[in-house]
Formats: C-alpha cells, structure tokens, sequence
C-alpha cells in the first residue's frame, strides 16, 4: 500500500549495510578520484538493499544507515551528496544548500513513499537541505537500479567497483570527464581524461 513503511527486526543486516555504504563510497572517492566540492548523486532504493521490487518495501532505518556510511566518507573529505528522490517526485535531487549556492530551488520536502527513505534521510540529516530539479553531479552511485544518469555531467564512464553491493542490492557507479572535441588534429589534456580539475 502506498503509504506503508517497514521496519527491520535483525540490527545486524543494518550495520551490514551501513558497512557496505562506508566501503563503496571509500572505492568511488579513490577510482573516481573525487576531491572536496565535488557532488555524488545516489539513487538509492532501500527495497532492493533487502532483495525486494525497487519501491515495495520503503524502510527507513535502511535509507538512514546508508546515509550514514556513504557521509562517514564523503563528509570528511567536502564532497556532497546529492540525493536523488524517487520518480514519485520527478527525481528531484536533495542536496547541502552550500554546495549549489546559486541554483534555482523547488519546495517539496521527501517522505519515504514520496522521495524514498534515502532522500528523507539526507533530509533530516543535511544542515540546510534545499530540494533541486536538475543538478549535474561529477559523480554517481545508483544503489539498486534507480537510473542516475539524467543528474550526472557528460561524459558519464562506469567505474567497475570490488564493492558492488549494498546488501542485496546491485551498483553501478560512474565518474564523469570533460568531453574530447576536434577531431584527428585536435591535441588533449591528458589530465583532463579523469575528470573535472580542481581551479
């Protein structure tokens, strides 16, 4: 039913995948070579992290303990989430109010059956969370196949991680990098094939 939630009786597949959280957001940082100020969209379903149908079983125990483990890496380092809601909200993306000082805000505030128990917790946990329509992230975590792409810069390049599950549910992770333009007689920066410099 729509607006029903769920509850987790084993604490222990919790910290499990807080645990996975912590250790695929440590493999991205290093393979996607992230630095401070950069953003990483996550679509996240907390219903296929306990092997059911993406938006059947919203639990947000599940969506807090994967906020904490992906900012237990992300936060030390600068580098932002930004939290992608279900489609039940267009995928809007809830984000630090800092890190997009200048973007054009919408007022929607996500709940698990609406947004999804991941963006409900970025919510709560954010020091100022504005919600956005479109941002494009140099980075992305899609945590159960919730389709990222729309918030990512071109040009997306998957980054195949060892940690690739959130408990049951499947990643697929990706970095961005300026795009190559000019054909046969054009010459490269060839520290930009990796990503986006720091100015």
């Amino acid at each position: 039913m729509a607006g029903i939630t769920y509850e987790i009786d084993d604490k222990n597949v919790v910290e499990q995948i807080k645990s996975d959280a912590m250790n695929v957001a440590a493999e991205l940082v290093d393979k996607a070579k992230l630095k401070k100020g950069d953003i990483v969209v996550i679509g996240c379903s907390t219903s296929e992290t306990l092997g059911n149908e993406v938006g059947s079983h919203s639990v947000p125990e599940v969506g807090n303990a994967i906020y904490e483990g992906l900012h237990s890496v992300f936060g030390p380092q600068g580098i932002y989430i930004a939290a992608q809601c279900c489609e039940h909200l267009n995928r809007a993306i809830i984000i630090e109010n800092e890190a997009v000082p200048n973007a054009e805000i919408v007022n929607v505030v996500p709940q698990p059956k609406a947004g999804g128990s991941f963006a409900t917790a970025c919510y709560a946990n954010f020091k100022a969370p504005v919600a956005l329509e479109h941002i494009k992230a140099n980075a992305g975590l899609d945590i159960g196949g919730t389709l990222i792409g729309m918030h990512l810069r071109e040009v997306a390049v998957p980054v195949r991680l060892k940690q690739n599950h959130i408990g049951k549910a499947l990643i697929i992770a990706a970095r961005t990098r300026p795009k190559f333009i000019g054909g046969e007689r054009a010459h490269y920066n060839d520290a930009l094939k990796d990503g986006y410099p720091a100015f």
